[in-house]
Parts: structure tokens; C-alpha cells; sequence
């Protein structure tokens, strides 16, 4: 790690200042709001990667927007980053089997099971792990486990492989094989008390037994790390000033490169900043590895972007909590000067203030604790997708390939529909004229049921979907306000966190009703509910990023959206080039999907709700005592 040193007098006059709210040169209010931000996005920063490069767009002001790093300095590249994602949580699963088939003339079968995982480009099938063998039992209880990076807005194929294992053979002959099953992991987590069973397959006309799954999350995927740092005497690096010092935090990666995972504010004009508090998830902060090392630069603001690298140094998760008893001071070094200069010394020294790690509720804890989520559907009917029977049409029903409207559809849904136990989704369409007196709708069942709109499972919609492109006519305007306030009032209803309502809205055009649709989000923005908007086809949708509000907060008659609810991508920007439609659905469903863990959390956070105790699961009955 980097040379490191207690803190003496002069750090705690740092932390006397800091104490007393003392920020050299800085705004106090303006810092103390983009503080406020820089903990609240510290896990979204992993999820949607850094930020462009500087030379892309050079950011107004220090206090307003996150500082990025210069584009000239090789280790600040930012191509990486953004394509290594930082996972939701580490799950561990629990495999049992009951009933297996007996392969043995003498004794039981000695079983063993075998994890493949599915790779989301290739669709190929990897190994991952194995258990032990159990010798001579039909009902293995194993003792091995199987820990995966859990990720809830990818679909997580996984594949369990049951052989007998003889000595004397190899496994991978077809006479040992005693069946499979195929499972997402989501299911395994959305399964009553992350609890499943499934029978096992591919051995004809025999009973195969069964395997059980079980979840559950690793205890250190909870804690979140709080940190406060200071520097002193740091490298002066503008010409009519001081310097404006930020920090950049990265882990290190197996491969030896770094990925960026945390950005102070910038306090400006001083060479002794003191930054304000931020949290951050330790799992991203060094991925569950307490040695894994930890790398921070401290750079100068430039108002262009090209920002000076004052330096740097190392730690690690375990080094930085040391500093709950006491302060640790790390020496800054520029290795260029350092190579230069025979006197050179450091840059500046930065100061841990204090470190604190507390531990919050996760995701996988409400969904294990019973909450489910409701997913619904609004398509958008309206003529200007174009005749359905013409391939121009973006809701062409080719028989080849899905359209832009059903991949969206089917990209979401199949990952969701994991986490709703009845699997029955509401789904409506918008737009159109019905049948027979041409009456427009925009909120008609799908299914062109008005007492029940509910489609039984992802291909129930898709099956209603088409059926109703046959008979309806499109027409329009465009107007979201009756679908979302349709499933705010069944939101409304449930104030307990046992559902979480999940609105998923696919459109091609201009929103008709703007005004409506604001009211219709500032509304629900207090209820347990998630609005997932998708753009297909070539306009431009500047409607749509408004009603995103990662930026500036929905607003309505003077009234501002309690939490940001919307998340609004294009479809085109998802299109995988090649035309392979499953990774151009992993795509799109990967950010859709991202924020909706965290959205369904602040919801419990502001109603100070906790999740349910796991349901006691339904044990599969244990067989008769075996005998040889």
C-alpha cells in the first residue's frame, strides 16, 4: 500500500477545522448539497459507470456537477470502467436432492452436482463449480456451496447437472447422468423464502427426483462504508490560485486495471481541503475483498476539463478501517516527480478523518421477506407506428424476428416475472379505436377483458399483444396519464411493502397529454412504485428524458416529485448491430431495470419499513429411511 503515517498535531487541527465546519475557500452550501449527492449516487455510480471524459464535456461549475478526470493521463481511462459492473450482491446457494434415480447394483447412488452458468453473448454454457460426491444416498444434503455475483436486472441462466460418481467411470458418461434442471437465479431469490424445488429432467420414463435450491446473501454485501478525508499542503497547480482538489477513488480489478468507483466534490481555491462525508456500499468500493487494493488521485479542477493530477497512493478496505480508532495520514506522490526530482518528497498529504461501517436492508432481503413485484404493461396503439401488416410498421408481426415493441416487452418481463409469485400481469394498450362503435381507448385490457386484465405470464401478453394489433384499430393521440394513474390507485393500496407496483410503458412518439402525465407522476412518486419507459423508433423522445428524472426532479404545479420514479432509455441504442436480438434484450434490460432495486428501497427507507421475517418454506417431505 502507499507509505502511511498516524496523524499528529497538525491533522487534528485539520479535523478541529472540519469539526467546526470549516471548508477553506469553499461554498458551504453548494458543498454541502454536492456532498449530499456524491453519498446518495455512490452505488448508482457503479451501476451506470463514470462519467464521459472530460474533453467530451467539460463540466459549468465544481459544486454542480461531479468532477471528472483528465483524458490525457493513461490511468484515468474510463473505457473499462463502464463495462465492468458492480454486482447488486454475492448470493450463495445451497443444493439438495430427494428421490434421485439408484445407478448402483449394490449400494445407492453417490451423487454430485455440477453449476453451469449461461454466458449472455454466446448463449454458451460454462462451468462454474461442483459439490462433493455423497456416497450411497438418494437424498444428498450438500455441504459445498455455490457463491454468484447476482445482478437483478440480468437474466442469470443457470444449469444443475446431477451425476453418480464411480471411481471406476468417468462422469461424463451417459450412464451416470441422473438428470438436470434449468433455473434463473432470480427465481431461486423470488421462490418463497428464496426457496425452491424443481424436478429433474432428461432421463425418459423414469422418475427423477428432485433438486432443492436455496439463497442466501452473503452477510458482508450489506455494509456501507462512511468516510471523511482532508489533505494538507497539497501540490499549487493554478497560476493565479491555489488549487481546486477533488478525489478519485477506483478498485482494482483480477486483471490488474482499475475501475472507477467514487468522485469527491471539489473545494476550491485552497491546498487544504477538507471534503465533506460520503457513503459508499463496500461492495463496490473493493468487490467483498477486505485486501483488495484500494487506488486514490487527487486532482486540480480546471474548468475546461483538463484537469492536473496533483497524485496519488494505495490502500485497501482493511487499511481504511483501521481509522475507527484513530486518524491515518497517506503520503500523495506524483511518480513523475518523483523520477525527476532526487528531493522530491510528496505532494500533500490526505487525512482519514473517520471511517464507520454500518449495515442497511437490501434488496434481496424484502424480496426473501415476501415482497413482490407487480408488473404491468402499457403499449403504445397509435397510427403513427404504422400499418402492422407492412414492415415499415414497429409493430410488424414478422415471422422471423420479434418487433421493437415485443423484445422490449419480453427483455423486461422475463426478468421480472421472477419476483411475482401468481405470474399474472396486467397489460393494456393505448391509442387505438375498439371494436365495434370505434370508441378510443387509452386503457384497454389486452386481453379485452375489462373485469380481468390480467395475462397469464410474459407469453400470455405477447400472446394478447398480437391478438389485439389483429382487431383494434390504431389511431391516437398519445396519452400516458390514464395507465399510470391506473396503477398508481392499485399502488395506493398497499402501504405494508408486501408489493412493489412496476409500470412498464412502450412508445414511439410525442407525449399528447404532457401536463397530465407530470401530475400523474408527482403523485405516485410516494407510493411503491417504478414507471420503466422505452422509446422504439427514430424520434427524438426530448419528452421523455424530462419526465427522467436523473437530472432535475418532476415537477407539477409547483410541486416536485417525491422520489425519481422514471427511468426512460431508447430502444435504438440497444440494437445489437450483428442483429442478435437476445443481446440487444440483455442490453436494454440491464440499465431498464437497474434502478429499480434501488427506487423499491427508497420507498421502504422514507415509510421506515423493514422486511418481513422470510416465510417458513414448504419443505419437500423427507423419504422413508434408506436401507442397503
Amino acid at each position: 500500500m502507499g507509505a502511511t503515517r498516524r496523524a499528529g498535531r497538525g491533522c487534528v487541527a485539520i479535523w478541529r477545522r472540519c469539526a467546526a465546519g470549516h471548508s477553506e475557500g469553499a461554498s458551504s452550501k453548494s458543498a454541502r448539497r454536492a456532498g449530499g449527492r456524491a453519498a446518495s449516487a455512490a452505488s448508482a455510480a457503479a451501476a451506470h459507470g463514470p462519467t464521459p471524459p472530460p474533453h467530451l464535456a467539460a463540466p459549468a461549475d465544481p459544486v454542480s456537477q461531479p468532477a471528472a478526470a483528465p483524458a490525457s493521463r493513461p490511468a484515468m481511462s474510463l473505457s473499462g470502467a463502464s463495462e465492468r459492473s458492480v454486482p447488486a450482491t454475492k448470493i450463495e446457494i445451497t443444493v439438495s436432492c430427494r428421490n434421485l434415480l439408484d445407478l448402483d447394483t449394490f449400494s445407492k447412488s453417490d451423487p454430485m452436482v455440477v453449476l453451469y452458468t449461461q454466458s449472455r453473448a454466446s448463449q454458451e454454457w460454462r462451468g462454474f463449480g461442483r459439490t462433493e460426491v455423497i456416497d450411497n444416498t438418494l437424498n444428498p444434503d450438500f455441504v459445498r456451496k455455490f457463491v454468484l455475483d447476482y445482478f437483478f436486472e440480468e437474466k442469470q441462466n443457470l444449469r444443475f447437472d446431477v451425476y453418480n460418481v464411480d471411481s471406476r467411470t468417468n462422469i461424463s458418461k451417459p450412464k451416470d447422468f441422473l438428470g438436470q434442471a434449468f433455473l434463473a437465479l432470480g427465481e431461486v431469490i423470488g421462490g418463497q423464502g428464496s426457496r425452491v424445488e424443481r424436478p429433474l429432467t432428461r432421463v425418459p420414463g423414469k422418475k427423477r427426483g428432485t433438486i432443492l435450491l436455496t439463497a442466501e446473501e452473503l452477510s458482508n454485501c450489506r455494509d456501507i462504508a462512511t468516510m471523511q478525508l482532508c489533505a494538507n499542503k497539497l501540490d499549487k497547480k493554478d497560476f493565479f490560485g491555489k488549487s481546486d482538489p477533488f478525489l478519485v477513488f477506483y478498485r482494482s480489478n483480477e486483471d490488474g486495471t482499475f475501475t472507477i468507483c467514487h468522485k469527491t466534490e471539489v473545494v476550491k481555491n485552497t491546498l487544504n481541503p477538507v471534503w465533506q462525508p460520503f457513503s459508499i456500499p463496500v461492495r463496490v468500493l473493493c468487490n467483498g475483498d477486505y485486501d483488495r487494493t484500494v487506488k486514490i488521485d487527487v486532482y486540480d479542477w480546471d474548468r475546461d476539463g483538463s484537469h492536473d493530477f496533483i497524485g496519488e497512493f494505495t490502500t485497501s478496505y482493511r487499511e481504511l478501517s483501521k481509522a475507527q480508532n484513530q486518524f491515518t495520514v497517506y503520503e500523495v506522490l506524483n511518480p513523475r516527480k518523483k523520477c525527476k526530482k532526487k528531493k522530491y518528497v510528496n505532494s500533500g498529504t490526505v487525512t482519514l478523518l473517520s471511517f464507520s461501517v454500518d449495515s442497511e436492508f437490501t434488496f434481496v432481503d424484502y424480496i426473501k421477506g415476501g415482497t413482490q413485484l407487480n408488473f404491468t404493461v402499457a403499449i403504445d396503439f397509435t397510427a403513427s407506428n404504422g400499418n402492422p401488416l407492412q414492415p415499415t410498421s414497429l409493430h410488424y408481426m414478422s415471422p422471423y424476428q420479434l418487433s421493437a415493441y415485443a423484445m422490449a416487452l419480453k427483455a423486461v418481463g422475463e426478468i421480472i416475472q421472477d419476483y411475482d409469485s401468481d405470474k399474472l400481469f396486467p397489460a393494456y394498450g393505448f391509442g387505438a379505436k375498439l371494436p365495434p362503435e370505434g370508441r378510443i381507448s387509452h386503457q384497454f385490457p389486452l386481453n379485452n377483458n375489462d373485469e380481468d386484465p390480467n395475462c397469464a405470464g410474459i407469453e400470455g401478453v405477447l400472446e394478447s399483444y398480437f391478438q389485439s394489433l389483429r382487431t383494434v384499430q390504431l389511431y391516437g393521440p398519445t396519452y400516458f396519464a390514464p395507465v399510470i394513474n391506473q396503477v398508481a390507485r392499485a399502488a395506493a393500496k398497499i402501504s405494508d411493502g408486501s408489493q412493489y407496483y412496476v409500470l412498464l410503458i412502450i412508445t414511439d412518439g410525442v407525449i399528447s397529454d404532457m401536463t397530465q402525465t407530470k401530475e400523474a407522476i408527482v403523485s405516485p412518486s410516494s407510493l411503491p412504485m417504478s414507471i420503466i419507459i422505452v422509446g422504439v423508433g427514430p424520434a427524438m423522445f426530448e419528452a421523455m428524458e424530462e419526465l427522467d428524472g436523473d437530472d432535475v426532479r418532476v415537477s407539477s404545479r409547483g410541486r416536485f416529485a417525491e422520489r425519481d420514479i422514471v427511468q426512460f432509455v431508447p430502444f435504438r441504442d440497444y440494437v445489437d448491430r450483428s442483429g442478435n436480438q437476445v443481446l440487444s434484450m440483455a442490453r436494454l434490460a440491464k440499465d431498464v431495470l437497474a434502478e429499480i432495486p434501488e427506487q423499491l428501497l427508497s420507498y421502504m427507507r422514507t415509510r421506515d419499513i423493514q422486511p418481513r421475517p422470510p416465510p417458513p418454506a414448504n419443505p419437500s417431505p423427507m423419504p422413508a429411511p434408506e436401507h442397503p
